[in-house]
């Protein structure tokens, strides 16, 4: 499968206000995206993270090091009108309304700003009925969804999302979760920057962590956020069963009326389950031990600086 983008030892520095220092934004990262994945770039602020989404697009040029994206250059027209962007700060004309915003967008794709299309985009993302309000009374939610309407438009082949959930409530981030899905069922790959990382979790598969510039953590989220040789289970309620029975097999207390078992391999977690079995229990549910984002980014942080 080729790659939606693809950056290689990319290096950015910038001088501070007066020039006597430089601090560094990038400093050699290498990342590679497949297509039609959805992706996700976490870290802490001042990681690297808006800069990279920046040299992504060609609005910044990295010092050193190459980006490709679709197959082509950042700077070139035919690769940038194929991705919809939606930045971290939106700015908005206050005395357009969301059609006027949506049609020029699409102009500046080269698109035909059809009535019919512009409506149905505002529809998918919950603005159908403001079509016609101005934009400058809307709320951060209302400009959120505008944001993420116009990085829809002309169907992009790549979706670079910086903070697409912010300012937006429960419920509206559900409605966006399913739009987004319905964007990777059909094909297109996104690319999210977040600092809501449960969110992340629900949307991307695989996950990358910056900090201080620098890559140090990138893999299937499944593979990041699982404990090597733990598994957690759940037994069926019913019967008392001997707390002190599973202790003595090895098992462990967990969240949730859960316990977790450490086992080196298939048949020594067999034996455990076994032994659990004997002693009355009645296994319903069986995986391995996980920890969520926040816990896997903290451990990464933690050995960047070590």
């Amino acid at each position: 499968m080729s790659a939606a983008f693809a950056a290689t030892s990319l290096h950015k520095r910038f001088r501070t206000r007066f020039g006597r220092t430089e601090s560094v934004a990038l400093d050699g990262v290498d990342l590679e995206v497949p297509r039609g994945e959805a992706f996700g770039l976490i870290g802490p602020n001042g990681a690297g993270k808006t800069t990279f989404i920046k040299c992504l697009l060609g609005i910044a040029h990295p010092d050193s090091g190459t980006v490709e994206l679709l197959g082509g250059r950042p700077e070139d027209p035919r690769s940038r009108a194929r991705v919809g962007y939606l930045p971290e700060r939106l700015t908005l004309p206050g005395a357009w309304t969301p059609r006027a915003f949506l049609a020029s967008v699409a102009r500046l794709k080269a698109l035909r700003p059809e009535r019919s299309g512009l409506d149905g985009l505002l529809a998918r993302v919950g603005l159908a009925e403001a079509a016609e309000r101005r934009i400058r009374g809307f709320s951060k939610g209302m400009r959120q969804r505008l944001g993420l309407a116009a990085a829809l438009v002309g169907a992009p082949d790549l979706l670079v999302l910086d903070e697409p959930t912010d300012g937006v409530d429960p419920l509206g981030r559900v409605e966006i979760r399913q739009l987004l899905a319905a964007e990777l069922a059909r094909g297109a790959t996104l690319f999210i920057n977040s600092h809501l990382l449960s969110e992340t979790e629900r949307i991307c598969k695989r996950i990358g962590i910056l900090s201080r510039g620098r890559l140090v953590r990138s893999g299937p989220l499944e593979a990041l956020t699982s404990v090597q040789q733990r598994w957690r289970v759940r037994f069926a309620p019913g019967p008392p069963l001997a707390p002190e029975a599973l202790l003595a097999l090895g098992f462990e207390p967990a969240e949730g009326g859960a316990w977790e078992i450490a086992a080196p391999d298939a048949p020594a977690l067999n034996r455990a389950l076994d032994g659990a079995r004997a002693a009355g229990a009645l296994l319903v549910e069986l995986e391995r031990a996980s920890r969520d984002l926040e816990e896997v980014l903290t451990e990464a942080l933690a050995a960047g600086a070590a």
